[in-house]
């Protein structure tokens, strides 16, 4: 996987408790939409001193299952693409 780190305008839902649970997002400058079909894993990780929840998901493109990781920095609540 390469890492990016990209801001992308995101789809997602929260629970009352206000943890969130990404849906789709969009990439910045093109017009692709990817829609999160599985998510495998979630974490917590503090990176510079901001708290940081991670997604490692996975999606369907053509016929083969792309995995990416997704990041949400809680301070922010900016979500980034960071591998893909």
């Amino acid at each position: 996987m390469k890492t990016y780190m990209l801001p992308v305008d995101m789809i997602a839902r929260f629970t009352e408790s206000g943890k969130p649970t990404p849906i789709r997002f969009k990439v910045p400058d093109t017009t692709d939409v990817i829609q999160v079909n599985r998510i495998i894993l979630q974490d917590e990780e503090k990176l510079a001193g901001n708290r940081m929840l991670i997604y490692r998901c996975a999606t369907v493109m053509g016929n083969e299952e792309r995995l990416f990781e997704l990041k949400y920095e809680i301070s922010s609540c900016k979500w980034y693409l960071y591998k893909m």
